[in-house]
């Protein structure tokens, strides 16, 4: 990919996508913290998702629990950033003279934030005449420059730029909204990555205010490299907050089957989805200051490995967790091994292998998996605050410390 100006930030964004317009918000506040000039990349997220034989609704797609999540997800964020969220009754809406008029204005600022003002708040169609209009008006513009913008975007001129612009896009490997493309040419997907594009962070801790004692349960499975992820960042969390963590070992496997998930959801994605999460784990452990390497084996069975967690006396469960996540997703060692389990274990590995087996052993992580679908858990990591606030991923661990925070 060609190298862009090193003071330059690209927001790759279609006004259908609700990411994309909280990213809106932000983006221009991270361009300013970075340095960059930002620049403004409408793109048809429909012709993205048709050139990748992606379904047109998303949202559709997704099992009841990852549903309920996502919307509850989306009301945190635009809380956080002090906006309203609605989806219109109809979505996701045509959004195609939309995009072409703002290619018309030159992407005026105004223009973007009156359009997805308009989809997002006002949940109003952003394509008819009317809505066209009522944006073009609310960004300063006068009866002729209305009607000149509204002539230009029906030209074959700004058709054939909204189709060049989403060529691009795709070219680039981006496969969804918002995607942000910065000096390096590198893809970050997903309004979540943006802290990977800001200053490194101060590696030194700054306890979070406290309110009152808070539970914060862990959902893991060793075979998860987002767990993994995740778990290196806990301890320190619960530290900052007060928080007690509870683990809780799933097995992902046990999961999928029950909400009719693929056993392996990274195979079923487009190539270019596979090949940014491959590079926005390593962006993850860059982030975080901890080792990293994708495992040969992958994917491989943790059934094992979750049976001796249980098997072990509590006191010592923390810190086979961490040599177990370490072993797998740093060192590339086989946690399907016994001899590499019992590696891990230390001295009386035969005696917890041997108790891997016992009923009640395999009865605890089969309940701890149901307990998990029961309570609404469709992946790894999750994070459930005193019982009831749900979080799914590791990009999530900035929403778990405000709650845990009051």
């Amino acid at each position: 990919m060609k190298p862009l100006d090193p003071a330059v930030l690209e927001f790759w964004f279609d006004y259908t996508c609700p990411y994309a317009y909280l990213a809106s918000v932000a983006v221009s506040g991270l361009a300013a913290r970075t340095g960059r000039t930002l620049r403004w990349r409408p793109m048809l997220l429909g012709g993205v998702f048709r050139a990748l034989d992606v379904p047109q609704r998303l949202f559709a797609t997704v099992g009841p629990a990852k549903a309920a999540h996502t919307a509850r997800d989306l009301e945190r964020q635009a809380a956080l950033l002090g906006v309203g969220l609605g989806f219109p009754a109809e979505h996701p809406q045509r959004s195609v003279e939309a995009l072409r008029v703002t290619l018309a204005t030159g992407c005026d600022p105004r223009v973007i934030a009156g359009f997805f003002a308009r989809y997002w708040v006002d949940r109003a169609p952003i394509s008819t005449p009317e809505g066209v209009t009522a944006v073009l008006e609310g960004a300063g513009y006068g009866p002729a420059e209305v009607a000149r913008y509204r002539e230009a975007a029906e030209a074959p001129e700004a058709r054939e730029a909204l189709r060049a612009a989403t060529d691009e896009a795709i070219a680039l490997g981006i496969f969804g909204a918002p995607a942000f493309r910065h000096d390096d040419a590198s893809i970050y997907w997903g309004a979540d990555r943006m802290i990977l594009l800001e200053p490194r962070p101060d590696p030194t801790p700054h306890p979070s205010p406290r309110t009152m004692p808070h539970t914060l349960e862990v959902f893991f499975d060793f075979s998860s490299p987002y767990a993994y992820l995740g778990q290196t960042q806990a301890e320190a969390l619960a530290a900052r907050t007060g928080a007690t963590l509870v683990w809780r070992p799933i097995l992902l496997g046990g999961l999928f089957k029950a909400i009719g998930q693929a056993m392996v959801p990274m195979q079923t994605w487009s190539a270019a989805k596979q090949q940014h999460t491959l590079v926005d784990m390593g962006r993850w452990a860059a982030h975080w200051q901890v080792p990293f390497r994708f495992p040969d084996n992958f994917p491989f069975n943790s059934v094992k490995a979750l049976r001796v967690w249980l098997a072990l006396p509590e006191a010592r469960r923390d810190a086979f967790r961490q040599a177990a996540y370490n072993a797998a997703w740093a060192d590339n060692r086989d946690l399907t091994s016994d001899a590499v389990l019992a590696d891990l274990i230390g001295d009386d590995a035969e005696a917890i292998l041997a108790r891997t087996q016992d009923a009640d052993i395999k009865q605890q992580l089969i309940d701890s998996t149901q307990d998990a679908v029961a309570r609404g858990v469709f992946g790894a990591p999750t994070w459930i605050v005193d019982k009831t606030e749900l979080f799914w991923g590791q990009d999530r661990l900035p929403l778990v410390e405000r709650a845990l925070a009051g």
